[in-house]
């Protein structure tokens, strides 16, 4: 830039130099005669006239005596004969006036009567201008040349980076489809050595599930984790703690609560290891831990830790009993009670969901584990983990249905939830209808981009695969080891319950929750004796119901409900020797509920609304004799795989009624043909394929994540 500077600065000095000369030349003849004839008036006007080139500063005439005759009004004052320089020859100067730039050119002329020299001078501003003209010409013919170097540079680089690219697609696609991942040597090159290992490693977990086709048991799901995801940390995240520490009297109490959640993956952590994050509500939970509120379990063979979270009664009303249970529980369940959302519930749970993030986050032992994040309690908790562990594989299970947008639509704090669940690497439902009301529901609410085809949605830079993983239960169940035989258990229960040993039998296992539908089980029977006169004194139904949420006024009503209506159809159907009702209010443990399975002619899952329900899958576990019928609402996820069972509508008690009379009288070889088919299913669909292929998935999410990581260094270095 200065070089060129200086060029045009000596270039145009010389053009001002000439235009000088060219003007004396021209005017010479023109000044002598009004010089000759002592007329500075006219000679002024001739002057002022050429001073309208706007170059052309002022012209005068300096004579022999040092006077400037005939000078234009543009002539700076300091410019005097004195400073001119006349010689007898034309000489060139440059000076500077008033902040500017002047060209003097002084020029002899000899005319008679008048000697002296011409003055012509040139503002020389145009100079710095037309260089500085130059100047960006000049850098934008650098700035021209550089881009279309650096576009060239690009064409070329982007063709190596696309090809370098295709040669991953192709290869991950190889991978994914199973054919063999064959590298040229032109692809080993361009991919290097840490990718095309990413690459076989790729290529051998797709592989893995093909190559692993058994039954899944414990021992599987354990080999599979450590081939497929080694030294791996595993933490779930639930409200339920899979052990309670209760204190009655003077003893402390082992308990495990009557959950689903808490079926299904407790047998999964005694596989896997790792840590359980969960609420600490037994009496006697705090004298149970640790300085750091860890506990080995189970405790007679401790298999994973434990991590105890203390809510205080506050944040149980507001988060648990509140937001959660009279909010998301009724918007997520067609069972017909309107969910209440109060603001002060829901700060409560943004609280607590982010203490279980912190619990969470200091549980991880090197910054990049697999989370299990538990149902309707964690919304928020995939997207909190996120923040706090970027690089761990957040697996959200939604134990509960997902109802359609119109319906979530209801929730004031809708887009906070969507948004936190999409937190996740995975997100999982129990059936294909759950995970299309969800995308409905994403695509009404945020902006969002959903491929079906994957069945992914993209927000915020980040993909979250929904898919179904239909949940199930351990095989063989653990209570199954120490139960006695059926004759045996058919007995000890009629002896209990003080009924003949030929009197037919049916069950209900449930919590005390509206969505169960146990009044509209105890209606079937109604019907069922009131139409079929002849099971008077030759049937019995036992309902084993937990309380659950007492605090909850709806929850206390159904029960008070529940005991009327039993009393009501007793004293309807019964006597003195015969009540077809029993009522069993109180906590069941595994042992006990499967004895019951076990000694009954049928079962009843009358579920108004349900994800799954695992009850049903028990039943069909239990009657390892294959006999026995189960009465299955269409309500439940599980119709949709125990397609054998006898599918019922709740809401019809008379449809009901006559399906327990079909069951009572279905033939033993119908009852083993259906409960063959069943049990087959249960135990190939058990929990720990449910488990597997979650994490299976999180195995390959992982090594993509690696794929695309290496994938986007290599392009930032090229």
């Amino acid at each position: 830039m200065p070089a060129v500077s200086v060029l045009i600065r000596d270039w145009s000095r010389s053009d001002v130099e000439l235009r000088s000369k060219l003007i004396f030349n021209s005017i010479s003849d023109q000044v002598a005669l009004y010089l000759a004839d002592k007329n500075d008036a006219a000679l002024l006007a001739f002057f002022e006239r050429l001073t309208d080139d706007e170059k052309l500063l002022g012209l005068g005439f300096c004579d022999t005596s040092g006077r400037l005759r005939a000078a234009t009004k543009l002539m700076p004052a300091s410019i005097t004969c004195d400073k001119l320089a006349r010689t007898e020859s034309p000489s060139f100067s440059t000076t500077t006036t008033g902040g500017r730039n002047i060209f003097v050119a002084s020029f002899p002329l000899s005319v008679k009567n008048a000697s002296g020299h011409v003055a012509i001078l040139h503002d020389l501003s145009f100079i710095e201008e037309r260089a500085s003209e130059a100047r960006y010409y000049w850098a934008l013919a650098i700035a021209g040349v550089t881009i279309g170097l650096g576009i060239l540079g690009a064409l070329l680089g982007s063709g190596l980076v696309k090809r370098w690219r295709n040669l991953v697609r192709e290869s991950i696609k190889d991978a994914r489809s199973g054919s063999p991942v064959v590298l040229s040597n032109e692809a080993s090159t361009l991919l290097g050595p840490e990718l095309r290992t990413v690459l076989r490693e790729l290529r051998a977990g797709q592989s893995a599930p093909a190559s692993i086709h058994v039954e899944w048991s414990r021992e599987v799901l354990h080999n599979v984790l450590n081939k497929e995801l080694p030294d791996t940390d595993v933490i779930v995240a639930s409200n339920r703690e899979p052990y309670i520490h209760n204190r009655v009297g003077d003893d402390v109490v082992l308990q495990i609560p009557a959950s689903g959640l808490v079926a299904a993956l407790e047998p999964v952590m005694r596989a896997c290891g790792g840590t359980w994050v969960a609420h600490g509500s037994g009496s006697a939970d705090r004298d149970s831990v640790d300085a750091h509120d860890r506990v080995g379990v189970p405790p007679a063979s401790p298999a994973y830790v434990l991590r105890r979270l203390w809510l205080s009664e506050e944040e149980q009303n507001g988060y648990y009993y509140g937001f959660a249970n009279e909010g998301l529980w009724p918007l997520c369940h067609i069972a017909f009670v309107r969910p209440t959302f109060r603001e002060s519930d829901w700060r409560m749970y943004q609280s607590v969901n982010e203490r279980f993030a912190d619990a969470v986050a200091e549980e991880s032992k090197d910054g990049d584990p697999i989370i299990l994040v538990q149902d309707y309690h964690f919304s928020l908790l995939p997207r909190l983990l996120r923040k706090r562990l970027p690089r761990a594989t957040i697996l959200t299970f939604w134990h509960i249905p997902w109802p359609n947008a119109e319906t979530f639509s209801i929730c004031p704090w809708k887009e906070e939830i969507i948004d936190g669940l999409l937190g996740s690497d995975v997100l999982g439902f129990h059936t294909q209808f759950h995970c299309n009301n969800f995308f409905e529901t994403i695509d009404r609410f945020i902006e969002s981009r959903i491929d079906r085809e994957r069945a992914s949605v993209m927000f915020g830079g980040h993909e979250t695969i929904v898919r179904p993983y239909p949940i199930s239960i351990e095989w063989p169940p653990a209570a199954l080891a120490t139960q006695k035989s059926i004759a045996e258990c058919r007995k000890a229960v009629r002896e209990r319950f003080e009924i003949g040993q030929d009197v037919m039998l049916g069950v209900g296992v449930e919590r005390f929750d509206y969505t169960k539908g146990v009044l509209d089980r105890l209606r079937g029977v109604d019907e069922l004796l009131t139409r079929h006169p002849e099971w008077h004194n030759r049937f019995v139904f036992v309902q084993a119901a937990a309380p659950t949420r007492s605090k909850l006024e709806t929850y206390k009503d159904l029960q008070d409900e529940a005991v009327a209506l039993a009393d009501l159809i007793n004293e309807k159907h019964g006597d003195q020797s015969y009540r077809p009702i029993r009522l069993v209010i109180r906590h069941h443990e595994p042992d006990e509920v499967f004895e019951l399975f076990r000694a009954s002619d049928l079962c009843v899952v009358s579920s108004l609304h349900d994800g799954m329900n695992l009850v049903a899958k028990e039943f069909v576990a239990a009657r390892d004799d294959e006999e026995g019928v189960l009465i299955l609402s269409h309500f439940t996820g599980a119709s949709r795989e125990l397609s054998e069972a006898l599918i019922v509508n709740p809401y019809d008690p008379h449809g009901l009624g006559e399906a327990i009379n079909e069951a009572l009288t279905m033939p033993l070889d119908e009852q083993r043909a259906r409960m063959r088919l069943m049990r087959a299913l249960v135990r190939e669909h058990n929990v720990y394929r449910w488990a597997g292929q979650m994490l299976l998935d999180a195995a390959e999410l992982r090594r993509r994540k690696r794929v695309f990581d290496l994938i986007g260094k290599r392009s930032v270095a090229k």
